[in-house]
């Protein structure tokens, strides 16, 4: 079973700029080979993409500066706006389960960016991770890889932070069950009543959600491309991570009642 191993890094002001071009090329690549996909009658296969969009691509002077970033993250964006059309046409005729998928958007400058190296393009070395023509970097290891990855994808969130997010294989393991009969009843002011008389109670993001409402509302009347906006964005970006994350005094309990319900399926 493949599992994703996500550590939080913090790359210098060189390794920014080369990040930041990174994400560019993938970014313009990306919306090449979908430009090209929404004026075909027929989808182009992913060898005939990447032909398209980086090979012919880089010989030209509007695209040249593609050659200049390691050229695995390019070809993988390709691929994955393929997986995109697949769960797409897979959604639409209901061989994929769960929430509807959309069609593949084009990606914007602002906001969450990504690049996924393949093995060949990376390398980890010690505790720093080799990543092709950015350079070592050192993440903050909490836990340890349980396999060999077999890619990384460097990930810059909306509030500027960056991760490297790992796919490994694991091997599940099936705990017995300690106290399956526990019942679990979810609530609003309380968010989960266990049987046993437990209450977790839910948290409050009531002065966070009124600080964000400002904030947007001072963006809609900041002018667009702006650098004030651009600050305004990042501060509401740190609140929504903060809103995502819950207090202290709750984590413990929350898990277990997740471990519990998860017995008890």
């Amino acid at each position: 079973m493949k599992a994703r191993y996500q550590y939080r890094f913090y790359p210098t002001n060189q390794q920014r700029q080369s990040l930041a071009q990174l994400f560019g090329c993938v970014r313009v690549v990306w919306n090449d080979a979908l430009a090209i996909c929404k004026d075909s009658e027929k989808l182009p296969s992913n060898s005939d993409l990447q032909k398209l969009v980086i090979t012919q691509a880089k010989k030209t002077t509007e695209r040249e500066w593609l050659a200049t970033v390691s050229n695995i993250p390019l070809q993988q964006s390709v691929a994955d706006l393929g997986v995109a059309y697949k769960n797409f046409f897979d959604s639409l005729k209901g061989k994929r389960k769960g929430k509807k998928v959309g069609s593949p958007r084009f990606k914007k400058k602002t906001g969450k960016q990504s690049a996924r190296f393949r093995m060949g393009g990376f390398s980890i070395k010690g505790e720093e991770v080799y990543l092709a023509k950015i350079g070592n970097v050192k993440p903050v290891w909490s836990r340890s890889l349980p396999s060999e990855p077999s890619s990384v994808t460097v990930i810059k969130d909306a509030a500027n932070r960056y991760f490297l997010s790992f796919v490994v294989e694991i091997v599940p393991v099936v705990q017995p069950a300690i106290n399956p009969s526990i019942g679990i009843d979810l609530g609003i002011k309380v968010f989960a009543a266990l049987s046993t008389g437990e209450k977790v109670l839910s948290p409050s993001y009531s002065k966070l959600e009124k600080r964000v409402r400002r904030k947007q509302r001072k963006l809609a009347r900041q002018t667009k491309g702006s650098k004030r906006r651009e600050k305004t964005r990042l501060q509401i970006a740190k609140l929504h991570n903060q809103i995502s994350v819950l207090p202290d005094n709750s984590i413990g309990t929350t898990d277990n009642c997740i471990a519990h319900s998860k017995l008890s399926k």
